[in-house]
């Protein structure tokens, strides 16, 4: 018994290897804790710079929406030429199917869709099919290793099937992207236009772009042609000599190779057309078509080919609208990076190579699109995410400066995070941005474990800061580390797990284990420091080098938060500003109230109940009650409700009339602004000429080749051009502000992608200006008016009474009998009011009539106007689309060539400084017409469409 208990004693007083670890460290950081509290500066602005290091490797992270997820198999989508028949079809994805099945033990089996099912929900042409490629558990592949290496492989061993693109795919995130964006790549490039060649033209330069850059794999083209098709041009003069008609060719030719009904055949009760037409062994080449003989009305035989021109042309083989526009679609998927990186450098290239015609713009979709579209959501909930955050700290520790104390705890995380999802070359993408908000608030933790050590042990006396600091930390080093190893293990296994959903679970495991590790580390050195300055009162005063520098980062920072401008077209402006303008949202509210207001037509007055007590019929007390309703003649509440009608209909086209005005100011301020993109980048142009002038200039004045005259006529020209654009900064933000008034938004918008023409909608010929919403509107003042009068003359029906009586008659009545107070007796009243004195309300109906005159007055008058306006519109119209059309013959060409000429003779010492200004300027005004006459044209172009109503 005694050697047991010594045994114990032994033991408990013998600490183990984790307490002496955990000594050991607690007395290391305790010695560089203090000091590190000495020089709080040092580590205020290390930690600053770490964050804002951190902050940088953020933006070279690129980005992607959702990390692509190995379904387990693979969905080829398979195309052949186009116009391909099923058989070519059939036969190719055979061949594709048995390369796969026989040079890749990894695929269990392949399975092809051809065409559209009974229910068309995924319809395709004839020359394209999803080829669904199973595939074996991964542990037993032997080709390759990963998806990326076996999709490679397989579509190099494809390249043996001439004519066949094969592009890898997992089949979920296939049908995910052509639901979303109507093409089934990773990311989409539509190029919107009018003419399918102009767009099928770009779309191969495009894709020949898209083959530059690294990652861009399984390249596809939409084919908007390609479609073989007979052409029959026919000569009408042949056609007359031999006393034909165009009719009856068509009617052979069809015959011939579509079929005519000739007569019928009958077996039994079964009846059957009888088709005549070409076999078709005869009418496999364009020479047996030209061949065909035509019969003339004198009894000979004409072939084809003498009275048409018979050829085989490629014509479209589908066309592609989107927003009421054409579209192609060019489309890759991404291997190997991320696609906000290839994105971004595709569209870098695009706008040096790529020069699109006036009209035509590419747009950037799928994951890309996705992705901008989820960091919107982001920049939302972040903040909402934080701010809640800071609320329960509020809560907590009632105090906003321990909040923001503990607060800091938020951008150490955020280092953290970011540098290891660097480290394991991640992208950024959802999954690590929700990784980053669930990392926020378990990293507040640790910042409230130390806080509330360090009130404790201030509430018990402790005065001295450092020894607070100090103690309160030795205190909560394990509670602390706790926190942080207990979460960062817990997310371990999803940081290394290599099984589905791998690919979503590792970005925010890893976010979350970096940030906190890093946090947990900060917090342990940072937040006392600043603990420390908290409490003292926090004055920090900077070097001036170091101020400076801070300075610039923060006013860059803002200058480009500030100047982040958001393309939008004119079309989305138009909604946005329909959707969101005050004015607009105030029309609507008052039609509404409007309609409202129609149930009020059937406006009853009060019932009235009266009761009575006395010496009513003798000299007996009796008792008398009766209710009594008055109405207007039933005719007057159905007029009531037509005026009331009439006003609300009068609510609706003011509404529309709003909305024409709104898409019209709209569109003024829209086009004002590509005038003036266009107008800077003309004065930019010339600046930099004038720039190079005045440097030449400056240097023949320092050589003694000219005078003082050349270098101040040099730099005079370049204040006026730098003059303009300064007025031009200015007439642009002014122009900015109108355009966030009329979308109600606090965007900054630019038209990027934005043709600097505007595009006339086709009007009908016989245009009615009756029907446009203004006229409409004063036309329902008309109706509002004969309402009125009708409701006027209806006043003078007469209005009717109802009542019911119930009373008590006490003592002999006519029968001789006695009657008490408990008998009663009923009686039932009707009246009608008859309008005797009438003149009030014929006068009232006398000036509706006038008001009704002045209606009529004002609608003609209206009508005369904007008939007026129409036509000096399409005056104006017709004026500078003529002169729109000869800038764009020969002088804007004349004037580039003027501009490298001189250009070229002044450098060469054939003219002097004053004949190149004056033909440099000659250019430039060439150049500046142009510009005018377009800005012209947009607004009688807009003037137009708003009589149209478009």
């Amino acid at each position: 018994m005694m050697s047991a208990v010594f045994l114990s004693k032994k033991i408990k007083h013998q600490p183990n290897i984790s307490d002496r670890l955990m000594a050991k460290v607690e007395k290391a950081y305790q010695s560089g804790l203090n000091r590190i509290i000495a020089f709080p500066k040092i580590v205020l602005l290390a930690v600053i710079g770490l964050f804002l290091f951190s902050a940088y490797v953020l933006t070279t992270l690129g980005g992607e929406f959702i990390p692509a997820l190995e379904e387990g198999d693979f969905a080829v989508d398979t195309r052949v030429l186009t116009g391909s028949s099923l058989h070519t079809t059939i036969t190719n994805t055979q061949k594709a199917a048995h390369i796969l099945k026989t040079q890749f033990p990894e695929v269990e089996k392949v399975v092809t869709k051809i065409g559209s099912g009974e229910v068309p929900t995924d319809p395709m042409p004839m020359d394209a099919s999803d080829m669904m490629v199973i595939l074996k558990p991964k542990d037993e592949w032997t080709s390759a290793k990963t998806f990326n290496e076996l999709s490679e492989k397989m579509g190099r061993a494809l390249q043996a099937v001439p004519g066949v693109t094969a592009g890898f795919q997992f089949p979920v995130q296939m049908r995910f992207n052509e639901l979303m964006t109507g093409a089934r790549q990773d990311v989409v490039c539509k190029i919107f236009g009018e003419d399918l060649d102009t767009l099928a033209v770009y779309a191969n330069k495009l894709g020949k772009i898209i083959n530059t850059v690294e990652g861009a794999k399984n390249l596809y083209v939409e084919a908007v042609a390609g479609m073989p098709q007979i052409i029959i041009n026919y000569n009408r003069s042949a056609i007359a000599q031999y006393n034909l008609n165009i009719t009856d060719i068509n009617k052979v030719v069809n015959t011939a190779l579509a079929g005519q009904s000739t007569g019928t055949v009958f077996e039994g009760e079964k009846r059957f057309d009888v088709v005549v037409r070409i076999s078709g062994e005869q009418k496999k080449d364009l020479k047996d078509i030209q061949n065909l003989l035509i019969p003339t009305p004198g009894g000979t035989q004409v072939p084809l080919y003498q009275l048409a021109d018979v050829q085989i042309k490629d014509g479209p083989n589908q066309i592609q609208r989107e927003d009421a526009k054409r579209r192609i679609v060019v489309g890759f998927n991404v291997r190997g990076r991320d696609v906000q990186t290839i994105v971004n450098e595709l569209q870098a290239r695009v706008d040096q190579q790529l020069k699109f015609p006036a009209g035509y713009y590419v747009t950037y979709g799928g994951a890309f699109e996705n992705l901008n579209a989820a960091k919107q959501r982001l920049m939302i909930a972040v903040p909402v995410s934080l701010l809640l955050i800071f609320l329960l700290l509020y809560f907590a520790f009632n105090s906003i400066r321990q909040g923001l104390l503990i607060y800091s705890a938020i951008p150490l995380s955020a280092i953290g995070g970011i540098l290891f999802l660097a480290l394991r070359g991640m992208p950024f993408s959802i999954s690590a941005g929700v990784g980053f908000i669930a990392l926020f608030g378990v990293a507040v933790l640790n910042g409230i474990v130390l806080i509330s050590e360090f009130n404790q042990l201030k509430k018990e006396g402790m005065t001295d800061l450092k020894r607070i600091v100090l103690m309160g930390t030795k205190v909560r080093l394990r509670p602390v580390l706790m926190t942080a190893f207990v979460a960062s293990l817990g997310f371990f296994p999803m940081a290394i797990s290599n099984g589905a959903g791998a690919e979503v679970q590792r970005p925010l495991a890893t976010v979350v284990i970096g940030g906190l590790l890093i946090a947990t580390f900060l917090t342990l050195f940072v937040l006392p420091v600043l603990y420390i300055m908290f409490e003292k009162g926090f004055k920090m005063v900077l070097g001036k080098k170091t101020t400076t520098m801070l300075s610039i980062f923060l006013l860059t920072m803002i200058g480009q938060a500030s100047n982040a401008q958001t393309p939008i077209t004119l079309k989305a402006a138009i909604d946005t500003a329909l959707k969101n303008n005050l004015q607009a949202k105030h029309e609507q509210l008052k039609a509404k109230y409007q309609q409202m207001l129609m149930g009020t037509s059937a406006n009853i007055s009060q019932a009235t109940l009266f009761g009575e007590a006395g010496q009513i019929n003798s000299s007996y007390t009796d008792t008398k009650f009766g209710l009594s309703q008055a109405f207007n003649f039933p005719t007057v509440y159905s007029r009531q409700k037509e005026l009331l009608k009439a006003d609300w209909k009068n609510s609706v086209l003011s509404a529309a009339v709003n909305e024409a005005q709104l898409k019209k100011q709209v569109s003024q301020v829209y086009y004002a602004l590509v005038y003036t993109e266009q107008k800077k980048q003309l004065l930019k142009h010339t600046d930099s000429l004038y720039l190079g002038f005045y440097k030449k200039a400056e240097l023949r004045l320092a050589k003694g080749e000219t005078n003082i005259l050349e270098k101040t006529s040099a730099e005079t020209l370049l204040g006026q051009v730098q003059m303009q654009l300064n007025q031009l900064k200015e007439d642009e933000a002014l122009l900015q502000l109108q355009f966030q008034l009329l979308l109600n938004s606090t965007k900054v918008f630019t038209t990027t992608g934005a043709s600097h023409k505007l595009s006339l909608i086709a009007m009908d010929d016989s245009l009615n200006l009756k029907e446009h919403p203004a006229v409409k509107l004063i036309a329902q003042q008309q109706q509002i008016a004969d309402a009125a009068i009708r409701v006027e003359k209806s006043r003078l029906l007469p209005d009717l009474t109802i009542g019911y009586n119930n009373t008590s008659i006490k003592g002999i009545g006519a029968d001789n009998k006695l009657y008490n107070g408990a008998n009663r007796f009923n009686s039932v009243q009707v009246g009608i009011g008859i309008p005797i004195f009438a003149g009030a309300q014929k006068a009232r109906i006398s000036s509706a009539r006038v008001n009704k005159q002045l209606a009529e007055s004002n609608l003609a008058l209206t009508v005369q106007n904007i008939t007026s306006a129409y036509r000096a519109a399409d005056l104006q119209y017709q004026k500078y689309l003529r002169a729109v059309s000869y800038f764009e013959g020969k002088p804007l060409k004349n004037a580039e060539l003027i501009t490298n000429t001189a250009n070229q003779q002044i450098a060469a010492g054939n003219i002097n400084y004053l004949e190149w200004v004056q033909l440099v300027n000659q250019a430039i005004a060439i150049k500046n017409d142009y510009l005018e006459a377009v800005r012209n044209l947009n607004e009688a172009v807009i003037q137009l469409n708003y009589f149209s109503n478009n």
